[in-house]
C-alpha cells in the first residue's frame, strides 16, 4: 500500500558515535523523500564527526575513524540536510526517541534553526513494539518477507523502514493511511522538547518531569525560582530544550 500524503515525508537513519543524544555526534546519515505525487528522492552522506568513533560503535555500523576523517563535518552538511527535510514531515525507527532529538541537536549545533511545530512524526518502530514487539530486522523479515542485508548501513536501514510502514498498512486495516494520524499512534507520551525533560499534562499545561521540580509547572517555577531557567541554560542539557524553555519564557513575559 502506497502512503497517502498531504506533503512530502522524509524516512531517515543515523550511525553515530554513541547513543548521548546531547553528547554523540552523526557519522552517517540516509534521508529518503516520498512525494505526494509518488516521487522519490534519496541522499546519504558520510560525516567527519570531529571526535573519535568508540570501537564499539565502529563495531555496530561499521564506520572507523578513518573512513570518515576526509568527509565534510555535519556542520558543513547541515543546509543540504536541512533543505531535504524543511517541508516535510518525518518518520524513522526509533526516530522519537532518537534520530529526531540527535538530528535536531546537530542542526541547532550548526546554527539550524529546527522545530517541529509545522510537522508531525511518525515512528515505525513503535507501531512494530504496539502490533508484533520485535527489531528493524525481524521487522523487515516479519512483513517483507525478507532478510535485511547491510544492517546497520544507514541507507539499508532507512529503505526497510519505509518498505515495512508500507507493509504494516497492509496489514493493519485498522491503522489510517494518514501521516498525522499515524503520527498521534505512534507518539509514547506528550513530551514538549524532544529528550524529555519538559511534558504536557492533560491541561495541555507544561511541566518539569526531572529534579527538584518534578511535575511542577513551568510557569510556576518561573515564579518561584528565577534563576532555575539559568541554571538550566548554564548547565549540560539538550540545546533542544534550551531553546524549548527559551520560548516558553518568551511566552510568559509576553502575556504579563
Amino acid at each position: 500500500m502506497e502512503l497517502k500524503l498531504n506533503r512530502p515525508i522524509c524516512f531517515f537513519d543515523l550511525e553515530t558515535t554513541g547513543i548521548d543524544v546531547g553528547k554523540d555526534r552523526i557519522v552517517e546519515i540516509s534521508i529518503f523523500k516520498v512525494f505526494p505525487n509518488g516521487n522519490k528522492e534519496s541522499k546519504t552522506w558520510l560525516v567527519n564527526p570531529t571526535i573519535p568513533i568508540p570501537p564499539q560503535s565502529t563495531a555496530v555500523h561499521g564506520i572507523t575513524n578513518e573512513k570518515v576523517a576526509n568527509e565534510p563535518t555535519f556542520k558543513e552538511l547541515a543546509p543540504h540536510v536541512f533543505n531535504m527535510i524543511k517541508d516535510s514531515d518525518l518518520a524513522g525507527f526509533n526516530s522519537d526517541r532518537f534520530d529526531i532529538p540527535l538530528l535536531a541537536e546537530e542542526l541547532l549545533r550548526a546554527d539550524v534553526d529546527f522545530d517541529m511545530k509545522n510537522r508531525v512524526s511518525v515512528d515505525v518502530q513503535t507501531i512494530f513494539h504496539k502490533m508484533e514487539e520485535r527489531t528493524l530486522s525481524a521487522a523487515y523479515k516479519f512483513y517483507c518477507g525478507q532478510s535485511l542485508e547491510n544492517a546497520h548501513s544507514a541507507e539499508a536501514d532507512t529503505l526497510a523502514t519505509y518498505e515495512i510502514l508500507k507493509a504494516q498498512l497492509d496489514r493493519y486495516p485498522e491503522l489510517e493511511n494518514d501521516i498525522k494520524t499515524l503520527s498521534e499512534f505512534t507518539t509514547r507520551k506528550k513530551s514538549v522538547d524532544f529528550a524529555g525533560f519538559i511534558a504536557l499534562n492533560d491541561k495541555g499545561q507544561e511541566f518539569f518531569t526531572f529534579g527538584k521540580y518534578k511535575n511542577v509547572l513551568v510557569n510556576d517555577v518561573f515564579d518561584k525560582d528565577p534563576g532555575y531557567y539559568g541554571w538550566i541554560q548554564n548547565a549540560d542539557f539538550p540545546l533542544y530544550t534550551k531553546k524549548v524553555l527559551t520560548g516558553l519564557k518568551l511566552r510568559k513575559l509576553s502575556t504579563k
